[in-house]
């Protein structure tokens, strides 16, 4: 199985923190499984132009080809004016509307 982590915000280090935990914790109790960390703030990603995301280059499309390859994933983040941060809604504008079906996503 391949899980991923995904720290939405690219300002702060609460979110990668807690993410982190949750790798760690995952990798112990489940060494069989693969498990990846995605911090968004230590990638370049462009704005969603509606393109397919296997249509965009360099880290945004590692991004969603990690995302869209995952059995599993998990979702770090912040809560920004009643709201998601701007960085954590592109990747969802990134992905294809079915992205999350047949996943298990916290």
């Amino acid at each position: 199985m391949k899980i991923v982590a995904l720290a939405g915000s690219i300002v702060g280090s609460k979110t990668r923190t807690a993410t982190q935990k949750i790798v760690e914790m995952l990798q112990e109790k489940y060494p069989e499984h693969e498990v990846i960390l995605l911090d968004l703030a230590d990638y370049q990603l462009v704005f969603s132009d509606g393109r397919n995301y296997f249509d965009y280059e360099g880290d945004t499309k590692y991004v969603t080809e990690t995302l869209m390859a995952a059995d599993a994933i998990v979702i770090g983040t912040p809560t920004f004016q009643a709201s998601i941060p701007a960085t954590l809604k592109n990747i969802f504008d990134l992905l294809p509307v079915n992205a999350f079906r047949d996943k298990v996503v916290s």
